[in-house]
């Protein structure tokens, strides 16, 4: 099989096991009593990728090839995926978790081995290219836009499947269990992570960087790769990727309670949008999936500073469009307009990024590199970032007969606000060497 289409598949199963709860898991929790502490499920993505990515990939860098460490991560996470799915076979449809504690447990470690595959694929990618003499930026955008099909291949499973009377299987003829609103997304997105497992074990060899001599304690240990915290522009790249990293689970955490809460308004209840948040919002996905492939043109045309500021501006609107928009026409188009928007703001961000760091750091700290750059946006600041729009939703909404109501429009601003500053900021104050 040719080799690019092999890393296609990777990606796409990959995005696929984040793609079946990522965006709808609120839905679920609301239902299974955990309504309150939807912030702190996405918030706990961002505090295991504080430490988790960098320690596999320190692994990846030192003591096994990346592709193999990526399997691995992928076989535990799908096992603990599986047993959050049990627990809510074992409660029932619409049944609050007798067990919210083991729930909470096995999601957690779920998430600790999923969150560093993020960069481990894009280290066995980028590895593999370099290996046969491909370009990264011009071969790898393609490859990762296929992460984002898989991504909604899953949220379009989830919305569109039913759960089946005997409350373990599915099916195509509708009822009122969507695999949106049950326990069901997690068996999807577990049973990936087993088939991926198996995949990674396929791909060719990444052979690790053997370094010269005697090497320091800080080396043998990894930790290397925070050396690029001594070179300004580096720094600051992290620290605002950080800051941006406080958007990045804003939308996935509540853009689904959000739509989903208009059922609860007469008005609005009958209407299509409100009745197929996961549906709607994988249209952000969609303009994610076009945007990967204009990244290598604006890259080497504009360069990352002006790459990242387009990002910046971008969840400006993604938040303000979610502001003054609701489920009806003509409303229901600035629904559409931030899904659309959230191609730049997402993609500009995390892939452009991404190749950036492969390009300013030495092969031998590639991997931790990598982690490093996930630490900082999917760890630092999407911990705080979900945490603190935790808050400012828990204050402003309220739910009340499974619906998430109250003054969104103020959250949504509140949110556009702070990239607003952030963007500003970044502009007066990155300049990217010249090269």
């Amino acid at each position: 099989m040719n080799l690019k289409i092999r890393l296609a598949l990777m990606n796409f199963l990959e995005f696929a096991v984040w793609g079946a709860y990522l965006t709808c898991m609120g839905n679920y929790l609301g239902v299974a009593g955990l309504g309150g502490e939807i912030s702190w499920f996405y918030a706990i993505q961002g505090i295991v990728s504080i430490f988790m990515p960098t320690l596999m990939g320190i692994v990846a860098d030192k003591y096994m090839q990346p592709q193999r460490v990526l399997g691995i991560c992928h076989l535990l996470a799908g096992l603990f995926m599986l047993g959050c799915w049990w627990l809510g076979l074992q409660a029932g449809f619409g049944q609050e978790l007798p067990d919210k504690g083991l729930f909470i447990t096995l999601y957690t470690l779920s998430v600790a081995f999923f969150m560093p595959t993020i960069a481990l694929a894009n280290t066995t990618a980028f590895s593999i290219l370099k290996k046969n003499g491909m370009d990264t930026v011009k071969d790898f955008p393609p490859i990762r836009v296929l992460g984002t099909v898989g991504f909604i291949a899953t949220m379009w499973f989830v919305n569109c499947a039913y759960l089946d009377d005997s409350g373990f299987g599915f099916t195509l003829a509708e009822n009122s269990h969507k695999f949106q609103y049950t326990y069901m997304q997690f068996f999807v997105s577990g049973l990936l992570s087993l088939v991926l497992f198996a995949y990674c074990f396929t791909l060719p060899e990444c052979r690790l960087e053997k370094k010269e001599g005697k090497m320091s304690l800080v080396e043998s240990l990894g930790l290397n790769a925070f050396k690029l915290f001594k070179r300004k522009q580096m720094a600051l790249f992290f620290i605002f990727s950080a800051l941006l990293g406080m958007c990045l689970q804003v939308t996935n955490g509540f853009a689904g309670p959000f739509i989903t809460s208009f059922r609860g308004t007469p008005e609005y209840a009958d209407t299509f949008a409100a009745n197929n948040a996961t549906l709607l919002t994988s249209v952000s996905q969609i303009s994610e999936a076009l945007c990967i492939l204009m990244i290598p043109f604006f890259l080497k045309r504009f360069g990352i500073k002006v790459v990242m500021l387009m990002s910046l501006f971008a969840w400006v609107f993604r938040f303000g469009f979610f502001g003054i928009g609701n489920p009806a026409m003509p409303g229901v188009i600035f629904f559409i307009l931030s899904c659309i928007v959230y191609g730049v703001a997402f993609d500009f961000f995390n892939v452009s990024g991404g190749i950036f760091v492969d390009q300013e750091c030495e092969p031998s700290i590639k991997a931790s590199a990598q982690g490093l750059f996930m630490m900082m946006t999917n760890g630092l600041g999407a911990t705080i970032g979900t945490l603190a729009a935790g808050e400012i939703v828990n204050s402003f909404c309220q739910w009340e007969n499974g619906f998430l109501v109250g003054d969104w429009q103020t959250c949504w601003f509140i949110f556009a606000g702070f990239a607003l500053v952030v963007g500003i900021s970044f502009a007066l104050v990155f300049q990217p060497e010249k090269k």
